[in-house]
């Protein structure tokens, strides 16, 4: 990323309806890790927009708690928990301000590492530090660099040399990421606007050391 987006670029998609990763339900690569049972202990939910995945996993029993810095996404997460039923635990926080006690076993991060730049990536990263101890894994579900420009893209090399110190990459895999096309995009991808696609993206697994 040349520049991280600001918080008041997504109040604004999250305003307008308009974001294209809120699909209503949560990706599939992210439920594949839950039945995989890779997701465990005490969990943040970095970047947890509207809260499908908080959702999923509060409501498989997980101690869950989602995150975002946008007060607009954590409004519409809690209106959706409530609406399905779900006791799900939302906060508005700042992801590259990640600075609770160091009780979490899991992180997830589905779509958040991707947008930051180098800079903010490496606050962001010594952030999951803080709050995470020895053992503790995070989860990273990025668009990747193969893909056609949906959104912020990243390369393998990126995510290895972000979590190069102090982390061990237990995991790093091919995937796809699921997104609805807006306007935007719509000519590039020839497809009307609100049609789904599935993009390449990574999925990789840190462990702290």
């Amino acid at each position: 990323m040349d520049q991280t987006p600001t918080l008041s670029n997504f109040d604004q998609l999250y305003k307008n309806q308009t974001a294209p990763w809120v699909i209503g339900e949560p990706q599939p690569a992210v439920v594949g890790l839950e039945e995989a049972g890779l997701i465990t202990g005490r969990v943040l939910d970095a970047g947890c927009g509207t809260g499908e995945h908080t959702i999923l996993l509060a409501r498989r029993g997980h101690d869950v708690l989602g995150v975002d810095g946008s007060a607009q996404a954590v409004e519409q997460a809690r209106h959706n928990a409530a609406q399905q039923g779900v006791d799900a635990h939302f906060e508005v926080a700042d992801a590259l301000r990640l600075d609770a006690p160091p009780t979490y076993d899991t992180v997830l991060d589905s779509a958040l590492f991707h947008i930051f730049d180098d800079a903010d990536r490496a606050r962001y990263v010594a952030g999951l530090g803080r709050v995470t101890t020895t053992g503790s894994t995070v989860h990273v579900l990025a668009l990747s660099d193969a893909g056609r420009g949906f959104g912020p893209q990243v390369s393998e090399a990126t995510l290895r040399a972000a979590f190069a110190d102090g982390w061990e990459v237990e995991s790093l895999t091919t995937t796809t990421y699921r997104g609805v096309v807006t306007e935007v995009h719509a000519e590039q991808f020839g497809v009307a606007p609100g049609t789904r696609v599935d993009e390449p993206a990574w999925l990789a697994r840190f462990r702290r050391r």
